[in-house]
């Protein structure tokens, strides 16, 4: 069972990897589909996701992107298919433990972006990082240090693409946004970018393949 904007997004991905990289992607779309789509449970899911990126190292700036995209979609599809109380079960706490170090904070960006939708609200940075990630409370500090490069340039939504990707440069190589950090802005600058702004944006990406592959991602999540 796939969730439709998983369905959507996982090919808006996989065709931007496609037109700013060197490796035909598209081609994989009905694979990852199938996973995606599988009756297996979410860590049989993860490990056939894995194996296609094992397979196609061209593939592996996607890996950990797509396993936020195996957890979104287990949140909103898979999980209507077991107990109502399975979330706070025992094996479910043993698949946290087991994929503690796997994944990006693209996650709590989709989870962002479906609340969102749910509620009705336009999706902006300050909201982000106040509301929903609360940074700015005393319990929440481990947000407050991961987000602290974004934090610092918030305004940058306010300017030029070319302005984030300098920022985007200067980010810290051990920081958990180092790669994340344009396309984040970028979407928070425009959530919906025209064809023509999402070529500005490509122009100026430190990763074209991958930065425009998670602009498409966060894209479709808000549309």
């Amino acid at each position: 069972m796939t969730d439709p904007k998983v369905t959507i997004a996982i090919e808006a991905a996989l065709n931007a990897f496609s037109k700013y990289g060197n490796f035909e992607a598209t081609a994989f779309t009905e694979v990852f589909n199938e996973v995606f789509a599988s009756g297996e449970d979410f860590m049989a899911k993860t490990n056939m996701l894995d194996e296609i990126f094992d397979d196609y190292p061209e593939l592996e700036a996607l890996r950990e992107v797509f396993f936020d995209l195996l957890l979104i979609n287990f949140f909103s599809a898979d999980v209507k298919k077991l107990e109502e109380d399975y979330l706070d079960s025992p094996e479910w706490e043993e698949i946290e433990e087991q994929t503690l170090d796997r994944g990006t904070e693209l996650l709590n960006l989709l989870l962002y972006l479906n609340e969102c939708d749910e509620e009705d609200i336009e999706p902006g940075l300050e909201d982000y990082l106040k509301e929903f990630l609360l940074v700015d409370e005393d319990e929440f500090q481990d947000e407050y240090r991961i987000y602290e490069p974004v934090i610092a340039n918030q305004i940058l939504v306010d300017s030029p693409v070319g302005e984030i990707g300098k920022a985007a440069a200067q980010v810290p190589e051990d920081s958990e946004l180092k790669e994340l950090f344009y396309p984040m802005m970028c979407f928070f600058q425009n959530t919906a970018p025209s064809a023509e702004e999402k070529t500005a944006i490509a122009d100026q990406a430190p990763s074209k393949d991958f930065d425009m592959a998670v602009l498409e991602i966060l894209t479709s999540f808000a549309e």
